[in-house]
C-alpha cells in the first residue's frame, strides 16, 4: 500500500486527488494538508510513502517545505504537482530533493503512474519537462563519449530508454525482460558512469 500525503493550498483540487487516489487499488491518502507549514508537520507524524507536493501556496510554499521535510528525512519522495512547468519553478524544486516533476494538466493515469515510480525510487518527470532538463543541460555542460565506455550492448540499449524518459516498468516491457532486471542495469549503469541518479542517466544518454 501506497501512503500518500497531499499538498494543495486549493481545497477542490486536494479533493479530487483524493478520489483519484483513494480509488486506486494499493493506494491511500493517509494526510491533506493546505500549505507547506502544515506539509512538514504532517510529512514528520505520519511518514508518507509519497508527497503530491503543490508549489504556489500562501505562507511556506512547496520548495521550501519540501526541502525542510528532505532535510530532517532524506528518503522521504516528494513528487511535484504543478501549474508551473517553467524553469523557475523546476530547478529550485529538484534543487530542494523533489524526486519528480508533473504538470497538473497530466492525464490521471500519468499521475497514478508517477505515483507508483516515486514509491518504487524512480524519477517521474512530464515528457516535456524532461526532454527541457536534459535540452538545457547539454546545451550548457556538453561532455564527450568517452563516459559511457564499457557498457554492454543491453546496458547501452536500457540508457537509451532512459534517455527516453521511460520508467523500469516499460524499459522491462520494451526489451521483453523483468523488472528486476531492469534495476541491475540501472544499478549497473549508475556505478560505470558514475551518474547518482536516473535523471543524470538520461543526460548522459543524449550526449552520446
Amino acid at each position: 500500500m501506497i501512503r500518500l500525503l497531499l499538498v494543495d493550498d486549493q481545497q477542490l483540487i486536494r479533493a479530487g486527488l483524493r478520489m483519484l487516489c483513494d480509488a486506486e487499488t494499493g493506494m491511500e491518502v493517509v494526510g491533506e494538508a493546505g500549505d507547506g507549514r502544515a506539509a512538514v508537520e504532517l510529512a514528520a507524524r505520519l511518514l508518507p510513502d509519497v508527497i503530491v507536493m503543490d508549489l504556489r501556496m500562501p505562507g511556506v510554499d512547496g520548495i521550501t517545505a519540501t526541502s525542510r521535510i528532505v532535510a530532517a528525512r532524506p528518503a522521504a519522495r516528494v513528487l511535484v504537482l504543478t501549474t508551473f512547468g517553467d524553469d523557475d519553478h523546476l530547478y529550485p524544486a529538484l534543487q530542494a530533493g523533489a524526486c519528480g516533476f508533473l504538470l497538473k494538466d497530466a492525464p490521471p493515469e500519468e499521475l497514478l503512474h508517477g505515483i507508483r515510480q516515486a514509491a518504487t525510487g524512480e524519477s517521474p518527470f512530464s515528457q516535456d519537462v524532461l526532454r527541457r532538463l536534459v535540452r538545457r543541460a547539454v546545451d550548457a555542460r556538453p561532455e564527450p563519449r568517452a563516459g559511457v565506455a564499457g557498457l554492454t550492448a543491453r546496458e547501452q540499449e536500457v540508457l537509451v530508454l532512459v534517455g527516453e524518459g521511460l520508467g523500469n516498468a516499460e524499459i522491462a516491457e520494451r526489451m521483453h525482460i523483468g523488472v528486476t532486471t531492469v534495476k541491475t542495469h540501472i544499478t549497473a549503469l549508475m556505478t560505470k558512469t558514475g551518474s547518482p541518479n536516473r535523471v543524470r542517466l538520461a543526460l548522459l544518454a543524449h550526449r552520446v
